[in-house]
């Protein structure tokens, strides 16, 4: 059975990405031909047709495809591979134009209507009977923080990215319906010369990237997309704001809503190479990176801002600021030339450019913090409010403050993450208990709360575990001193079973001196609580922590908030998706009980992977769908994987995104869609996830031949030698499905085009839940935020799966497992067949066209790799697995399967 679509529909609205997508393909075809030369190019063809006719038809046949694809050698392999993986990007990058294109046709077409803008939510909003001052007063404390973390299912080169954002310019160019047919060409001939040297660059490096490298990659969106995208978003906020509130909003100060953080250089957890010589490596690139774009724009204004004191005065404050920088900067001052000092803005800015070029340099003169740096642009700012420059340059100074305010020095907030074991260690150690780690939680955290009310420092014997961990929080400490408060974020206690897991972290954080007396010690420590046990556990955590005295002074001086990271990752894997998502909900509702009682604030972090099965999938769902007070102005989110591109490579799509997520948040707080549905459905989904996990786990944990299956109808061991990760891909020693890392873990059975974690145990949960309370009782639940969420991601997994080729993947495993795949099967079509009754359609993804439609244009793209992976899968294990040309074939297949189906990771 394949559960996808078998044939791509292009409304009248989509006809320009028809157009587009032939046109971008009949180019990748020539490249193939330049490049590869016209055999390849027939087989590639004929390969392509197969796979077509495959799909346009019930009598397609997967040995066909099978069959054609044998002729592919071992040497014109990644030939084709980068055909297929070409055309996989030129559609991806004529799906987000024409997610602008009609963008901005809605809006041209209705104004304010773009559903889920800021635009049209605020009206939503106000229409509700939310006044001026309580908007102003929510948005105050409003806080939306995407975290960029580096993930190994997603690693393009910067260079890459560099180029695809060449394609978009042009593309976007091409909208514009005044341009004559002849620019249209030339542009295209560009296009043409970008995609032809990106097929003639490597996708990834031969070497496993290092840290450093992972850093690049993600802070390119920081720089090169999101810098330039954050006043445009303010603009945006403040204009839907005076159409709803009138002209108070044009003078509000906007309070910084939107921050940034990274995990890169900070993430501990199971990776060796993260170290406190990386934490500092980070925050240095971070300052130098963001420190280099003020200088640039700053001399943009100074160009702009050419007022001459001889026709417009300017405030004494603007001059006398000149005047200090002059003195304090005698040779650069010098350097201003004769015909500009009657231009105090331009004069005053000039310095300030170079104050920013003595930051990066350590000298005495460059600005020792970001706040300075700001003060400077108010100081202009106000003197241009006073003095006729509302026309005249404010907009820009306006904006280059929102950029200052929101990336101060620190470009993004860097988190630290470890695993709480490695806390127990290294303190068991300081304390010289040799047993600690067999003590309870209880009997070490009554431990911790002596030492820590006591606050004298511990005696201990040097140790090497020892000074690498407190290395780490000295580093923190020296970072918030050198960038900032906001530089370093919250620390992370990763498989946190315990209040002591905390509360060693605010014992290793004394002990490396980042106390600073009445101050206390100036870190949010965060517990992530991964598994479904983790999550059950969690509100008698949160009740053991907050009922500490020395953690409640704690928390006074953080006021009064608590941040509680969940995982979405380790409790799929391990008890399914209806399960994981059910115990995040509640876990979430108990903990706000348990923080409400003790009138603390209780923020969440949501460590959200690319995947449904990590979290991934909508967004906007996502947080109308959580339980009631869970947002409460503040949502920080992990972004993962290809998500990353997806959603900020392009700036106007980073835009949306960001309006969209801001909008939900909105909604979850002020319309409260997500209390909206009947006490009994709560019952219906706890006994749905129970009966999923209990099947789940029959299979993932019970079955002793399913660990087997997974290791031989998969490509994991190829993925366990991709050099693509900068960590390993277990976190602790160990041969289960427990010790293995989420990542890899998904990406195996992506790579398989099986919707595994993504979707098994629903089905039959469903079928039990309809005999137990009826078929009405469910169709009634897709009312509730939460339960259509999840109906719709598992829908989407299903639809991207393909049984047959998963069928031949499972080809590859030996006998004595081969019912394992018997039962994914059929719970696979168990849990389509139920999700087609409850909303009464004929097939997946009928009610998603522009998903559906996506998943289309790619499949006969993908299956031909597919069937060419296991063919060499078992060419290589057959040869023993070594380091040889089947593999670096396998690696290619790999990375070609991943950029086609693009949830992976």
């Amino acid at each position: 059975m394949t559960m996808q679509p078998r044939e791509v529909q292009f409304p009248t609205v989509d006809e320009p990405l028809r157009n587009d997508v032939s046109r971008l393909g009949a180019l990748v075809g020539e490249i193939i031909r330049d490049q590869a030369g016209d055999a390849l190019y027939e087989r590639v063809e004929a390969i392509r047709t197969a796979a077509i006719a495959r799909r346009s038809s019930d009598m397609g046949s997967l040995a066909d495809l099978s069959h054609a694809a044998e002729s592919i050698s071992l040497e014109d392999l990644a030939d084709l591979v980068r055909g297929f993986s070409t055309y996989f990007q030129v559609v991806n990058l004529a799906e987000r134009v024409h997610r602008i294109r009609r963008n901005r046709d809605r809006e041209r077409e209705a104004p304010g209507s773009l559903e889920h803008s800021l635009r049209h939510t605020i009206a939503k909003v106000a229409k509700s009977g939310v006044d001026f001052q309580t908007m102003v007063d929510y948005l105050s404390d409003l806080t939306l923080e995407p975290v960029f973390t580096a993930h190994p299912s997603e690693a393009t080169r910067r260079t890459l990215l560099e180029k695809e954002q060449a394609v978009v310019r042009r593309l976007l160019r091409m909208l514009d319906p005044t341009i004559p047919e002849s620019e249209v060409d030339g542009l295209f001939e560009q296009i043409r010369s970008i995609v032809t040297s990106g097929w003639q660059t490597r996708l990834h490096p031969e070497a496993r990237p290092r840290v450093q490298d992972e850093m690049e990659h993600v802070l390119f969106y920081l720089t090169d997309v999101l810098y330039r995208v954050v006043p445009t978003y303010y603009d945006s906020l403040r204009h839907a704001l005076s159409e709803q509130y009138g002209g108070a909003a044009q003078d509000l100060r906007m309070p910084v809503i939107l921050r940034f953080g990274s995990w890169v250089g900070g993430d501990m957890d199971g990776n060796p190479n993260v170290t406190a010589e990386t934490i500092a490596e980070a925050l240095n690139e971070h300052r130098s990176l963001i420190v280099s774009h003020y200088v640039d724009d700053v001399r943009v204004l100074a160009r702009e801002l050419s007022q001459s004191l001889s026709e417009v005065a300017v405030s004494d404050s603007v001059t006398h600021r000149f005047e200090r920088y002059a003195r304090m900067m005698p040779e650069q001052a010098s350097q201003i030339r004769p015909r500009h000092k009657d231009m105090p803005y331009r004069c005053l800015l000039t310095l300030m450019a170079a104050r920013l070029e003595g930051t990066q340099a350590g000298s005495e003169y460059g600005y020792s913090n970001g706040a300075e740096f700001a003060n400077d642009l108010q100081l202009i700012r106000a003197s241009l409010e006073a003095h006729h420059g509302r026309h005249a340059g404010l907009q820009s100074v306006r904006r280059m403050q929102q950029r200052a305010r929101t990336f101060g020095f620190h470009l993004a907030t860097l988190d630290v993450r470890q695993d709480a074991i490695e806390h127990r260690r290294a303190v068991g150690l300081m304390l010289g208990e040799g047993k600690w780690l067999e003590k309870s939680a209880e009997e070490r955290t009554r431990t911790l709360e002596n030492i820590l009310e006591d606050d004298l420092p511990l005696e201990y014997a040097e140790n090497a575990l020892v000074e690498k961990t407190l290395d780490v929080f000295r580093q923190m400490g020296e970072g918030r001193r050198q960038f900032g408060s906001n530089a370093c974020g919250v620390f992370i206690v990763s498989m946190t079973q315990d209040a002591d897991d905390l509360l060693s972290v605010l014992l290793l954080a004394r002990e490396a001196g980042l106390s600073k007396g009445k101050d206390g010690i100036p870190i949010h420590v965060t517990p992530l609580f991964e598994t479904v046990d983790d999550l059950k556990a969690a509100p008698r955590i949160l009740e053991t922590l907050l009922a500490s005295p020395y953690y409640q002074r704690h928390l006074e001086r953080r006021n009064q908030r608590q941040v509680a990271m969940i995982g979405y990752s380790d409790s799929n894997k391990d008890g399914g998706i209806a399960a994981a998502r059910w115990a995040i909900r509640t876990g979430q509702e108990e903990m706000i009980t348990v923080a409400s009682k003790h009138d603390v604030r209780l923020s969440f972090f949501h460590g959200r992977g690319g995947t449904v099965s990590r979290g991934g999938g909508n967004t906007r769902r996502g947080i109308l769908g959580g339980p009631a007070n869970s947002i409460n102005g503040y949502l920080r989110v992990t972004e993962q994987g290809e998500v990353i591109n997806q959603k900020y490579a392009l700036r106007e799509i980073a835009l949306r995104n960001l309006e969209q997520t801001t909008s939900a948040m909105l909604e979850a707080d002020f319309l409260k869609p997500q209390s909206e549905f009947h006490p009994q459905q709560s019952e219906i989904m706890a006994a749905i996830a129970s009966r999923s996990r209990e099947h789940y786990r029959a299979l993932v944990v019970d079955d002793p031949a399913f660990f087997q299956y997974f290791r031989t109808a998969t490509p994991i061991d190829a993925i366990e030698r991709m050099a693509i990760g900068s960590r390993p891909a277990k976190r602790r020693a160990g041969k289960g499905v427990s010790d293995l890392r989420a990542i890899p873990w998904v990406f195996a059975w992506a790579q398989t085009r099986t919707g595994f974690p993504g979707s098994f145990g629903l089905g039959t949960a469903l079928e039990w839940a309809a005999g137990e309370y009826g078929e009405d009782a469910l169709r009634q639940m897709l009312g509730w935020p939460f339960f259509l969420g999840l109906v719709n991601d598992v829908e989407m997994v299903l639809a991207k799966s393909d049984l047959n080729i998963s069928e031949a993947y499972a080809q590859l495993a030996p006998d004595s497992s081969g019912h394992v795949f018997g039962a994914i099967r059929a719970e696979l079509e168990k849990t389509a067949n139920w999700i087609l009754k409850l909303k009464g359609s004929d097939a997946l993804l009928a009610d998603q066209p522009v998903l559906r439609r996506a998943i289309g244009l790619r499949n006969p793209y993908v299956d031909p790799i597919n069937v060419t992976q296991i063919r060499l899968l078992r060419q290589w294990r057959e040869s023993g697995s070594e380091e040889n040309e089947l593999l670096d074939a396998l690696l290619i297949t790999i990375n070609g399967i991943s950029q086609g189906i693009q949830n992976t990771g």
